[in-house]
């Protein structure tokens, strides 16, 4: 089946989706309770500020393993993302869940027992050279996991995605083109080359150009400054490192931060 819904309101509503970059998760690094305490903190800020949608992922365990993770990391993330869900709940904000660096059925797997709306997927088809190696798509079984286990549960899928280059050059527009024909995704994703890296507003639209009909979110360096010329071309904007204080990816998110990006959001629907 396919996942038709838009979880973050009506047509025409640009959606913002909040990060909440985990600690280590269960790595002897952190207590699992220090690090979701803060995820709870960073969620709660997001959700005061007015997010739509919350996305949690394993920012902090780098170096990140390349496909699936271990048991603990699900595990920790279970727990992480039902504080985040309980936390929030009344604030309507939708939960999703990434866990890196590509382990989507571990994702679609958290969802399931947390009931989070949507999961985003690094490399869903063809492959990526990154800094954990080669990384392959698995659309094939992906999608098929959704539909068995979460049904409901939409797939967010990055084209050429950051931190990473496509093993064989292809136009961004063929790719995108095809993990919404073949590969089943409920969203694409544009991003820049690193976390927290501008989008350039040129391969946005050709993006869009290529699939005029699909759900098309900006993954990176959104600031109030760059929506602009992002949004003619976007769904939706994921912010992340913008939302933390003074814009440091490590430092907690900050809600007078997060009501200035929702601000200029809004004015753009």
């Amino acid at each position: 089946m396919r996942v038709s819904a838009w979880p973050f309101g009506e047509a025409g509503h640009k959606a913002i989706v909040g990060m909440v970059h985990l600690g280590p998760v269960l790595q002897g690094k952190l207590a699992l309770g220090d690090v979701i305490e803060a995820a709870v903190r960073d969620a709660a800020a997001l959700a005061e500020g007015g997010v739509d949608a919350i996305c949690v992922e394993n920012f902090g365990d780098t170096p990140f393993y390349p496909d699936r993770v271990p048991a603990h990391t699900v595990a920790g993330m279970t727990r992480a993302v039902l504080a985040v869900s309980e936390a929030v709940g009344g604030s309507g904000a939708v939960i999703g869940v990434n866990v890196l660096r590509n382990d989507v059925l571990s994702a679609l797997a958290v969802a399931a027992a947390t009931g989070a709306g949507f999961v985003r997927v690094n490399v869903h088809q063809g492959a990526a050279v990154t800094d954990q190696g080669l990384v392959v798509g698995q659309a094939h079984e992906s999608v098929r996991y959704r539909d068995q286990l979460a049904p409901g549960c939409a797939i967010f899928a990055d084209v050429h995605v950051k931190h990473a280059a496509p093993l064989v050059t292809r136009p961004i527009e063929d790719e995108a083109r095809e993990l919404v024909e073949r590969g089943g995704a409920d969203a694409i994703i544009v991003s820049g080359a690193h976390t927290g890296g501008a989008t350039d507003p040129a391969r946005l639209a050709k993006v869009r150009g290529a699939v005029p009909h699909a759900r098309l979110l900006v993954g990176s360096g959104a600031t109030p400054e760059t929506l602009p010329g992002l949004a003619p071309h976007a769904d939706g904007f994921i912010v992340g490192t913008w939302l933390k204080a003074d814009g440091d990816v490590a430092r907690p998110v900050d809600v007078s931060r997060v009501r200035r990006m929702v601000a200029a959001v809004r004015a753009l629907s």
